[in-house]
């Protein structure tokens, strides 16, 4: 059984089992997923967040949901118009034209194709008359699902916190005995009161914080279901809300596989000590240019001849200059894209959050077979996903080991900014993810750049302890003999061990 350093308490990934106790969905898959199955009919909800995160979105979605499965849905609004509302919808392609709405702001009405309610401004009015208009036409309407766009709106009508919590807790029995499953938002810059009055009686509480990650989500509070805990990605598109949650690695009982996965050239092949075993990371580090990407693609591409499928995603370079390259060396990148046997992926920066291109690569494993993934590159990825780099480097050990756990092999290229010599394995303190490392290096000679491959480390077999001659030409992938003949190679500035000779070398800087 492969062994890593992550530990984890399986009970974390259990759902509770509660055959008695129905649930529906909330509209948004991802957000299900948090909920352990979605909301549990009857009960109450409170998405909370500040103003343009998405609160009202989350209530369209609800209400599509319900209106789907021939529900009978009541929004009840106050800060925008049911015609700003459907606008609003429509900007999604989500056509909620079939739900009721109840227009709670000044000198609005009720109104839907069905019955109506003149209201005036509660202002104007007793709390007592204010409320029992919203029981009125709950009765009338008798939905399902209702949408409370924002609860603090109650809060407006009461003159002290023991009568704002009394009718809060009335109002919720009310709907709960109908059975009716609320979803409630409320404003983060709202008073403390209502926060703590509002998070106290609900049953669950999903917060949406902003930062540097971009938009994130978190279930803080779920009865009877539990959640999974922490932050995880959300996006607002065209579509409307999308969460993404975390991708963890769960534990497997796999036995480990040592077949090794070669790269089609002898000498490195000899160099890695047969090839580089399925189901473990391999780093390839260097500096710019030095070949690292080619490198991996040679791999894929002598994985391609065994049928083996793989994905790439490139984050520094365009899919045109990266094929462009490989026809001019003879991968056969073209080909192996017809077969279905190579994906490539591009990356746009700050588009995506970690947890997003997990549920992309994740996709890629479990849907489309994928059993190699090559990301190019790792310094890439920390600058182009959202978030900050510490975070960064944590989800992207925990994917790499969701992979694993999957018997996914895993190519990371990584650039080191040290043209000359090798000062360190990696750019960042990561070599603890890999298993194996592959380095890539220049080395200065009589005025001339010359390129040298080696292996750092391998977790699951030998290699041989020297560095060779490495070279891209027109042919591909050169790798030469042991540089027996110099001293000082890591340093970047080798020097002529005395007594050997030296034979002429092809300085392409491919």
């Amino acid at each position: 059984m492969r062994g890593f350093d992550i530990i984890i308490d399986e009970s974390f990934f259990m759902v509770p089992k509660h055959s008695n106790i129905p649930q529906i969905s909330s509209g948004i898959s991802g957000l299900d997923e948090l909920l352990h199955g979605g909301f549990i009919q009857g009960r109450m909800y409170l998405v909370s967040g500040e103003p343009g995160t998405g609160k009202t979105t989350f209530g369209i979605h609800f209400l599509q949901k319900g209106l789907e499965d021939d529900e009978t849905v009541l929004f009840i609004h106050s800060e925008e118009s049911a015609q700003e509302i459907l606008e609003n919808a429509a900007q999604f392609d989500i056509d909620i034209t079939e739900a009721e709405f109840l227009d709670l702001g000044p000198d609005s009405d009720f109104f839907t194709d069905g019955p109506s309610y003149d209201l005036v401004d509660p202002g104007d009015v007793e709390g007592e008359r204010y409320i029992q208009t919203i029981y009125e036409a709950i009765k009338t309407i008798d939905p399902t699902r209702v949408v409370l766009d924002p609860i603090t709106q109650l809060q407006h009508v009461e003159t002290s916190e023991h009568y704002y919590r009394k009718r809060l807790l009335s109002f919720m029995r009310f709907l709960k005995e109908r059975n009716v499953t609320i979803l409630a938002t409320a404003t983060t810059h709202d008073s403390e009161r209502s926060d703590t009055e509002i998070r106290s009686i609900s049953d669950g509480v999903i917060e949406l914080p902003r930062g540097d990650g971009g938009r994130r989500i978190e279930v803080v509070k779920n009865r009877g279901f539990g959640q999974i805990d922490s932050d995880h990605g959300l996006e607002i598109r065209s579509e409307g809300i999308e969460v993404f949650p975390r991708v963890f690695a769960h534990p497997n009982d796999r036995e480990f596989d040592p077949t090794s996965l070669r790269s089609g050239i002898a000498e490195l092949d000899d160099l890695v000590g047969g090839g580089f075993e399925r189901g473990t990371v391999t780093f390839i580090s260097g500096p710019p240019g030095v070949g690292k990407t080619t490198t991996g693609a040679q791999y894929l591409t002598q994985a391609a001849v065994d049928g083996v499928k793989s994905v790439i995603y490139l984050i520094d370079e365009r899919i045109e200059t990266f094929t462009h390259r490989c026809r001019t060396l003879g991968i056969p990148v073209d080909e192996m894209r017809a077969e279905g046997l190579l994906t490539l992926n591009v990356i746009e920066p700050q588009t995506l959050s970690a947890e997003e291109f997990a549920h992309k690569v994740q996709h890629e494993v479990e849907q489309e077979g994928a059993e190699i993934v090559m990301i190019d590159s790792f310094g890439g990825y920390t600058s182009a996903i959202q978030g900050n780099q510490t975070d960064l480097k944590r989800e992207f050990h925990t994917l790499t080991r969701y992979l694993l756990n999957n018997e996914v092999t895993v190519f990371v290229t990584d650039s080191i900014h040290q043209i000359t010599g090798l000062s360190s394995a990696t750019s960042v303190n990561i070599s603890p993810i890999a298993d194996n490392i592959l380095f890539l290096s220049y080395v200065e000679s009589n005025g001339s750049l010359r390129k040298v491959v080696g292996v750092l480390k391998k977790r699951t077999g030998g290699f041989e302890h020297t560095l060779r001659k490495f070279d891209i030409t027109a042919d591909g992938i050169q790798i030469g003999g042991p540089m027996a003949e110099f001293s000082g190679i890591l340093n970047g500035v080798p020097e002529e061990t005395p007594g050997s000779r030296r034979t002429g070398e092809s300085t392409d800087g491919r």
